[in-house]
């Protein structure tokens, strides 16, 4: 056993040693992989985590939350609660996202009752200068948390400027409110001061309840529950403080992008795995008379078989230790610098920290060298089975690959991807999406020796009925035609690596293109005005929209408003938006798909997003019953519109019906048809010079999709990485296989220069190869990553965002890249034919004397 050992180690070096840059290459794919996998993984796991965390910390020690199922609530609930048998504590809350105008943005605005939150949610008191304590119940006073107060650049004693509807005033900075969690910005205000400031007067944002001793929490919460509802139907939601349904809101807010952010990282380990096969290939082909040999002094099948599959478990085990750290390692540059939404905007105002969890490392270091393992059980097997006396021969090197040219296989791949692309989602995720895509991959990677078979036959027939063929095109054709296997070692590279990129530009572009076009369908006025950039404070009352509809001089605006209402306890908010729409034409102001329904008479019609009809099962010619003025409110579903803005879903109904029933008449925007550029020049200029002119934001619908646009860039930053880092990896795979090809077949080339053949001639053989082999491969890649482009975008893409799309085709980005890849292919043949060329003739065919 030793011996074989000492054996083992010396064949393992010493294929190291002969070819490092193409087992490099290989380790480097599956680092990559399992490093962007693992990475996704930590930041995904850091950022949720520190938001629940986020969210708990604000809750305190309260046994039960009483919320609305509306964002505010009457605060004549309260008396109600605090006197609830079973209730040993009420503490009312008050939440506001205040627009902060200096930082463009909005901070949460806790509004509290100091004498009782102290016994609840102790980490939310502020703590006041020494001498000062009267600052907790002062109306001019906040506290904020440490990480606001580094946002805001504000230290003690400082000034708050905030925004309610187009008031600004200040805020006195009170103190710190210590025990805020590390990133979690926040302010802490009385909440008398918070209702009057913020003309919240009379307003709760949910009530924490403490519960006597002994008090069963369970029964007392179904029990609460069950008379809330039959005194209040429809209007309040009871809940423990992080409990499954908010852990569920938490989760269903990002798990779609998550998902499909690992997906993507896996594609790279997809990649490495085909470089893993390409490399020990390549090497069983070159060294088949070696393991012939060994056969023929002993050696045993299944020893021969451990040996392979040891050099490629060796690949996947340095590539996945790698792979393991350098996620770890990203992981913490990504959270510091991008924060744990990598810029999609998912968890705002939290700071998470990397934590290295082990299970999870186990899993990638496993999943890395699982994919080596795979990637190298064909070549094992190839070399275990071969006869020694048959490859023994010189020249046999094809009969290794001649398995695979089975195409059924293949076959059985492409029609069960076929099958899986029709499937539906799983717990509300593409998973048989996925694996259609795998399969297709598999499937048509498959078909390259029969499909490079039959095209060089085919070209080579052709070739024959010319007069006289160019004599190097006609060898070159002659051995790829004859040489499939190997042909399809270095096609598979090209397929996968272009069909992947081909499906992501096609996908990335179709999203890019259709938020660009439902823009600027959605936004028909030639101005639009808000009070502020961020955040729910800001606001035009009724002397505000007079003001502006007279600024407009005559000319039409439109009013909305947006606000958040809760259908279901386990899913985020939904968004209502109420709008000057008509219901005649709806689709003038959206984005309709699909058939609309009639509004019956008396009914109130509502338009829902595309995800309402996911997530809520909603369908148009039903009724959906809304919390809208402290009640259920029934309206007609007359249609469903397209929303980008809004994943969780939204519903678009007539201002006047929302005014109807709220009794709110505070509007959010302002929509002004002005005509022409002049009009609104001169609109912009009435509106600067209303009282409340310096509060106005003014946009025009060209500002508004460049902004938007610029968002999304942002957000799909991670994708254009991945993207990258596929083409760059399949760039090198390709590279490295021609190399590797080129440099086995020296004896070739000497054969052939004894016959005649020149140098210039043999180059130009190798240059017509590799541009032959990877145009055949970007063509088939093509075709294979529309494919998938289909499935991403018309299966991936509305089963994990529940949204569609139009199918746009980035032509500029495939042509560049089609003919970057021709050319490094047709480069690296080149430069590894002049230095298998550079020995001579008599010495590259010295083995065959």
């Amino acid at each position: 056993m030793s011996g074989l050992n000492v054996l083992s180690r010396w064949l393992l070096v010493g294929e190291w040693r002969a070819h490092p840059v193409r087992a490099v290459l290989a380790v480097a794919a599956i680092a990559v992989g399992v490093a962007m996998g693992f990475a996704i993984h930590l930041i995904n796991a850091a950022a949720f985590n520190e938001f629940s965390s986020a969210i708990k910390s604000l809750s305190g020690q309260a046994d039960v939350q009483v919320a609305g199922r509306e964002a505010v609530f009457d605060e004549a609930i309260y008396p109600v609660l605090a006197q609830y048998e079973g209730v040993a504590l009420a503490a009312p809350v008050l939440e506001v996202q205040a627009a902060v105008p200096a930082a463009k943005s909005s901070l949460r605005l806790v509004g509290i009752d100091p004498l009782r939150a102290g016994y609840i949610a102790p980490d939310l008191l502020g703590v006041p200068q020494d001498g000062r304590g009267s600052d907790v119940l002062a109306d001019d006073t906040v506290f904020l948390s440490p990480a606001a107060q580094s946002w805001l650049a504000l230290k003690t004693g400082g000034q708050l400027g905030v925004r309610a509807g187009t008031r600004d005033f200040q805020l006195r900075v009170a103190g710190p409110v210590q025990r805020a969690r590390p990133g979690q910005r926040f302010g802490v205000m009385d909440i008398g001061a918070l209702q009057w400031r913020f003309n919240q007067l009379g307003k709760l944002s949910r009530v924490d309840l403490k519960l006597r001793d002994g008090v069963n929490r369970a029964e007392f919460e179904a029990k609460l529950t069950a008379d809330l509802e039959r005194r209040f139907p429809g209007r309040f939601r009871v809940q423990q403080p992080n409990d499954s349904d908010q852990q569920s809101r938490n989760n269903n807010l990002s798990r779609a992008y998550r998902v499909n952010l690992t997906v993507l990282a896996l594609v790279a380990l997809f990649t490495g795995a085909f470089l893993v096969f390409s490399t020990q290939a390549l090497s069983v082909m070159r060294r088949r008379s070696q393991f012939a040999l060994l056969r023929v002094l002993g050696v045993e099948r299944g020893q021969l078989l451990r040996q392979v599959l040891v050099e490629g478990a060796s690949l996947g085990l340095v590539g996945a230790l790698l792979g393991v750290a350098a996620g770890y390692a990203l992981a913490a540059l990504a959270l510091r610098f991008f924060g744990g939404d990598l810029g999609a905007g998912y968890f705002p105002g939290i700071k998470p920290q990397v934590v290295f969890t082990p299970v999870a490392a186990c899993v990638f270091f496993a999943l890395g060298l699982g994919v080596a393992l795979l990637g190298c059980l064909a070549p094992a097997l190839e070399a275990a089975r071969a006869k020694p006396a048959v490859a023994l021969k010189a020249g046999n090197d094809e009969a290794a690959l001649h398995r695979l040219a089975r195409v059924w296989p293949s076959f059985i791949c492409l029609a069960l991807a076929g099958v899986f692309a029709f499937a539906p989602p799983v717990f509300e995720l593409p998973l048989f999406g996925y694996f259609a895509i795998a399969l297709l991959l598999i499937g048509g990677i498959g078909l390259m020796p029969r499909l490079a078979s039959s095209s060089f036959r085919l070209l080579e027939g052709l070739l024959r009925r010319a007069p006289k063929p160019p004599p190097v095109l006609a060898l070159t054709l002659s051995r790829l035609a004859n040489a499939p296997g190997q042909a399809s070692i270095a096609l598979g590279g090209v397929l996968a690596s272009f069909s992947l990129m081909v499906a992501m530009g096609i996908m990335v572009a179709s999203f890019r293109i259709s938020v660009d076009d439902w823009m600027r369908h959605i936004l028909p006025a030639d101005l639009y005005v808000r009070s502020s950039a961020g955040g729910s404070s800001g606001f035009f009352g009724k002397l505000e929209q007079e003001g502006i509809a007279r600024a407009a001089g005559g000319n039409q605006v439109q009013f909305l408003r947006t606000r958040p209402v809760s259908l279901q306890a386990d899913r985020p908010d939904v968004v209502l938006i109420a709008r000057d729409i008509d219901p005649a034409d709806p689709g003038r102001l959206l984005f309709l798909v699909g058939a609309s329904s009639p509004v019956p008479a008396g009914a109130r019609p509502a338009w829902v997003s595309e995800a309402m009809l996911d997530l809520y099962g909603v369908r148009v010619g039903q009724t959906l019953d809304l919390p809208l003025g402290g009640k259920p409110a029934r309206f007609f579903i007359a249609g469903v519109w397209r929303d980008y803005a809004n994943q969780s879903g939204s519903i678009v109904v007539r201002l006047a019906d929302y005014r109807a029933l709220t009794g709110a008449l505070e509007v959010t925007d302002a929509a002004i048809y002005a005509g022409s550029e002049a009009n609104t020049d001169r609109i912009e200029r009435a509106l600067r010079q209303l009282p409340f002119g310096g509060a106005l934001q003014l946009a025009r619908p060209g500002e508004i999709r460049a902004a938007s646009l610029q968002i999304f860039d942002r957000s799909f930053a991670v994708t254009y990485l991945l993207e990258a880092i596929a083409i760059v990896i399949g760039l090198s795979g390709v590279a490295a296989t021609f190399s590797a090809q080129t440099l086995a077949r020296a004896r070739e080339f000497g054969m052939l220069r004894h016959v005649g053949v020149t140098r210039g001639q043999v180059l130009g053989i190798l240059a017509c190869e590799g541009g032959l082999l990877t145009l055949l491969g970007v063509a088939c890649g093509f075709a294979l990553g529309l494919v998938i482009s289909l499935i991403l975008v018309f299966v991936v893409n509305p089963q994990s965002f529940h949204w569609t799309m139009g199918l746009h085709l980035p032509w500029g980005l495939l042509g560049t890249v089609a003919g970057v890849l021709v050319a490094a292919s047709v480069g690296t043949a080149l430069v590894s034919g002049r230095y298998a060329l550079s020995g001579g003739p008599v010495r590259a065919v010295r083995e065959d004397w």
